[in-house]
């Protein structure tokens, strides 16, 4: 009999932990609303006591996810609980997930208290968390590194407490497949009463290795995986969702057990939370890079013209890319037919959303003659959650190989309109420059990547820009456009703009 394996997402909680990555209250409600599209069981949402921004966006969250359970991380202590619970409670569906460290490592380094100080507060705050919430959680951090007789102790006794799931994480990223699979079987059968909870498993990607242990996870016995998008994360990440998800899928017969996912949500749920958190998807990342479809060896190309099933063991359908609608509009289209085809291409937009992607569309229609899927995917994934101090009215450079670049550009704020000129190394920091001294800022830029996302000649180029405030913190400016300077400079002034809206 197949089981029914669980998704736990952990995306806007320990993924957005990924250094470099700062998301705003409306970012993380549009990704967990499109988590919620994907199908995902459970959305960890954050960890409220962690910052006033994480509370409020948990707070957010628990009130627009109607589905899906919604869950957030807290310590093991009665104010990290009640925070936690504060945040959750409007939801239709919380989940209280609290935690503790149970490796001797961590216990004597980081905690500095005893197995029976851990056992005891484990037990206590678990009861605690029970009395707030019906559905309770408990992580054991770094469970793999952890003595298994002990951690069996705490896991009986936690489940006795009332904890409705139990998570084993190889928080490090320490375990290899076959070694994981043991663990968790050892757990599976020796854990008094384990019968009577979920068992969940999260792996870290340190050696490569998380999404292997998280299928031999489930082959051991566990009942929910916990992954994110992308596979974005601490370190070098955790499980990628979309990974798992297709494994499953693929090999749903011979692993026994399938998930509640819409697998055709997965490419436009990769897309969003890799435009929103600035983190480039690599074209040779499994089931959503770029190259994953891709065939260059003539041998390979040939025998996909005869039966794509030669070199293909899925199709890109499944996972929400459709490649076969060509050249679809032009500048005479119209809203109602850029909206079929958008359904179409299994997009559904709110009436706001749609307005936005409509303008822009139109926008692009001016500048190009024709349009394609892929123009419109990159419309409707690129979008801005934060209000615009400055917008770029024009922009003027004056550059080559002989002489001083030049930029002068016009900005403005509200009615006021700011004209300034700069020279630098290049038209991009010529024109950044100018930006600048037009809003009287002095800006430290990170990171600068631009990538073509649309095909030919005129495609559409994607810049990416990362700015640092005073305190360190990071903030990711996106646009697109056929002019790479045009989009280098709304970028810059994007980012800048969300620094403003969350100072």
């Amino acid at each position: 009999m197949s089981r029914n394996i669980k998704i736990f997402d952990t995306t806007l909680r320990d993924g957005e932990q990924t250094p470099g990555v700062n998301l705003n209250v409306k970012e993380k409600v549009m990704i967990a609303k499109q988590l919620e599209a994907l199908n995902v069981d459970v959305i960890e949402a954050g960890f409220p006591f962690s910052s006033k921004g994480d509370f409020l966006a948990v707070k957010a969250i628990s009130k627009e996810i109607k589905r899906s359970t919604v869950a957030a991380l807290c310590r093991a202590n009665k104010k990290d609980i009640d925070c936690t619970w504060e945040a959750i409670k409007e939801a239709v569906n919380p989940r209280i997930h609290t935690f503790i460290a149970t490796s001797n490592v961590h216990m004597k380094y980081k905690l500095e208290i005893t197995k029976e100080e851990v056992l005891k507060k484990a037990v206590e705050m678990v009861s605690y968390a029970k009395k707030l919430c019906k559905d309770v959680e408990f992580s054991a951090e770094d469970a793999y590194r952890s003595d298994p007789e002990f951690l069996c102790d705490v896991f009986s006794k936690v489940i006795k407490a009332g904890a409705n799931v139990i998570n084993i994480p190889d928080t490090v990223g320490y375990a290899l497949p076959k070694d994981y699979y043991k663990f968790i079987k050892y757990i599976m059968e020796n854990t008094e009463g384990i019968e009577n909870a979920e068992v969940s498993v999260h792996c870290h990607d340190d050696l490569g290795m998380a999404v292997a242990n998280s299928l031999f996870g489930i082959m051991a016995g566990a009942t929910q995986i916990e992954c994110a998008i992308n596979g974005i994360g601490e370190r070098a990440g955790n499980a990628a969702l979309e990974e798992i998800a297709m494994a499953i899928d693929i090999k749903k017969n011979s692993l026994g057990v399938y998930t509640n996912l819409n697998t055709k949500q997965i490419y436009r749920t990769s897309k969003l939370v890799s435009s929103l958190t600035g983190i480039n998807i690599q074209p040779n990342k499994s089931i959503v890079g770029a190259n994953a479809f891709a065939h260059e060896s003539g041998i390979h190309q040939d025998g996909v013209l005869k039966e794509k099933s030669t070199y293909e063991i899925l199709v890109p359908e499944l996972i929400g890319i459709n490649n076969n609608l060509g050249i679809v509009l032009g500048k005479h289209s119209g809203k109602h037919a850029f909206n079929m085809h958008l359904e179409d291409m299994g997009i559904e937009l709110e009436k706001e959303e749609l307005e936005k992607a409509f303008n822009k569309f139109k926008e692009l229609t001016d500048k190009k003659k024709t349009i394609t899927s892929k123009d419109i995917e990159a419309i409707v994934h690129f979008k801005k959650y934060f209000n615009e101090t400055y917008k770029l009215k024009s922009f003027q450079i004056n550059s080559g190989n002989h002489i001083v670049c030049t930029a002068a550009v016009e900005i403005l704020k509200g009615d006021k309109l700011f004209t300034e000129v700069a020279v630098g190394d290049g038209s991009i920091d010529a024109a950044f420059k100018a930006v600048e001294r037009a809003i009287g800022m002095n800006i430290k830029l990170r990171d600068y990547s631009i990538s073509s996302v649309t095909d030919g000649k005129d495609a559409l180029g994607e810049v990416t820009v990362k700015i640092m405030d005073e305190k360190g913190q990071i903030f990711v400016g996106k646009d697109i456009s056929e002019d790479v300077m045009e989009a280098s400079i709304n970028s810059y002034i994007n980012a800048i703009n969300k620094m403003i809206d969350e100072s």
